[in-house]
């Protein structure tokens, strides 16, 4: 079917301001991408996953400014052993960065690759999957499009994290990055990310865990006021297998997290989970697609928002179970914490199943601070402020301890803790 003119004339408006990049092996990939993107066009207001947040600020030809923010703290996760990776609005940094070499990992660049690479049958596959049945027509520009990435092919147990920094130095900045993680058999490696990237950013990681390895992933988004940003994580699970992402989002005006995992090997586990802190023109957006089709596999979803003056948050998470999936162990659960009656929170928890021995459930609540914990904090003594505070960290426990490193954890609440005391005074 045809595109309405509109959504037509927005997509190959986007298209025009971009540039195809030429040859090598990601090449079909790309090309096979640019037609998807033609064929289902960018995602508008009136589309189903797309009537809770407006994306014209994602999909508009010229990117929207950002003004730099001068952070006023340490860097997250800077007092660790970790390999740092560093990009600045998108472009690789190599001074910054660490040398990409590691025992029991392989890194490469996406725009240096060599035209024989493992990654050559991965890149931009599962992003493809993902496309089915919900389309994610910003998932496809990325892969068409983007300029570099991170190429990591985990042969082992990885003795320290690898970490993705993201500096934003320009205000027009418009950045575009693909990183694809192959974990073979056997291995285990935890990803950090941090940092704005860019005024507008769009990325991509596609994670192919192998059976019986491991994937663990921690993000951290912010603390830019006016940045834009839209991810996507297409994972795909074997045997055994153990994937847990979690991501604190802090600021921006308008953020699109997407989660799109595929339960493939029996006896799986797949953890997704994420906080937010929001406050006046802040806009973020969780949506998770998890497929079980595979036996006695695990999946928890577990997202929690701290919002006030005005902020908006929107849970959009689907369990589908299909017909061979027995002994499915699905969870979901996203709450919000308004912090005032303007802010809003728009949930759409969904449960699909066509397997008959499951344990599947899902929930979501909104409401205001805890009245009776409030005054049983008060009359200990504690001012008003400090006692919101200790109960907005007790709200979001739950999110964070699906982190199972537990410096990670406290580093998280840290986080949390600078916010909220930025916030009352």
């Amino acid at each position: 079917m045809a595109l309405p003119q509109p959504k037509l004339d927005a997509t190959e408006a986007r298209i025009a301001a971009l540039e195809l990049p030429e040859g090598g092996w990601s090449a079909p990939a790309r090309k096979d991408a640019l037609a998807r993107l033609r064929a289902m066009g960018l995602p508008h207001a009136r589309d189903e996953y797309w009537k809770y947040t407006r994306p014209e600020t994602l999909v508009s030809a010229d990117a929207p400014t950002a003004s730099v923010f001068e952070a006023d703290e340490a860097p997250i996760f800077g007092e660790r052993d970790r390999l740092k990776i560093v990009f600045v609005d998108g472009v690789f940094d190599a001074e910054a960065s660490d040398e990409l070499a590691l025992e029991g990992v392989e890194i490469a660049r996406l725009a240096e690759a060599a035209d024989i690479h493992w990654a050559k049958d991965l890149y931009g596959t599962l992003e493809a999957n993902g496309q089915t049945p919900v389309e994610r027509p910003l998932a496809a520009l990325n892969t068409a499009f983007a300029t570099d990435g991170i190429l990591m092919r985990v042969t082992g147990k990885v003795a320290k994290p690898i970490n993705l920094i993201y500096h934003h130095k320009s205000d027009s900045s418009d950045a575009i990055l693909h990183h694809v993680v192959k974990v073979e058999e056997g291995g285990d490696v935890t990803i950090l990310e941090n940092g704005p990237a860019a005024a507008r950013f769009n990325k991509v990681m596609e994670v192919d865990v192998a059976d019986r390895s491991g994937f663990h992933h921690v993000r951290t988004q912010g603390r830019d006021h006016e940045r834009r940003a839209a991810t996507h994580i297409f994972g795909r699970l074997g045997t055994e297998s153990t994937f847990k992402t979690f991501t604190l989002t802090v600021n921006g005006v308008m953020t699109r997290n997407e989660c799109v995992l595929e339960l493939n090997g029996d006896d799986a586990v797949a953890h997704v989970a994420g906080a937010c802190m929001g406050d006046g023109d802040f806009h973020h957006d969780d949506t998770v697609f998890i497929t079980h089709d595979a036996v006695n596999c695990e999946s928890r979803q577990v997202f929690k928002k701290v919002l006030r003056n005005g902020a908006t948050g929107v849970f959009q998470g689907k369990i589908l179970v299909k017909p061979d999936a027995q002994k499915t162990d699905g969870y979901q659960i996203s709450q919000s914490l308004l912090l005032d009656d303007d802010s809003q929170f728009l949930a759409k928890p969904e449960l699909e199943i066509y397997a008959d021995d499951v344990a599947c459930s899902h929930g979501s609540t909104s409401g205001a601070i805890d009245e009776d914990g409030l005054f049983y904090l008060r009359a200990r003594g504690l001012p008003r402020g400090i006692a919101e505070d200790l109960l907005t960290i007790a709200f979001i426990a739950e999110a964070v301890q699906e982190v199972e490193d537990e410096g990670l954890q406290e580093e998280i609440v840290e986080r949390v803790e600078a916010w909220l005391l930025r916030r009352r005074g």
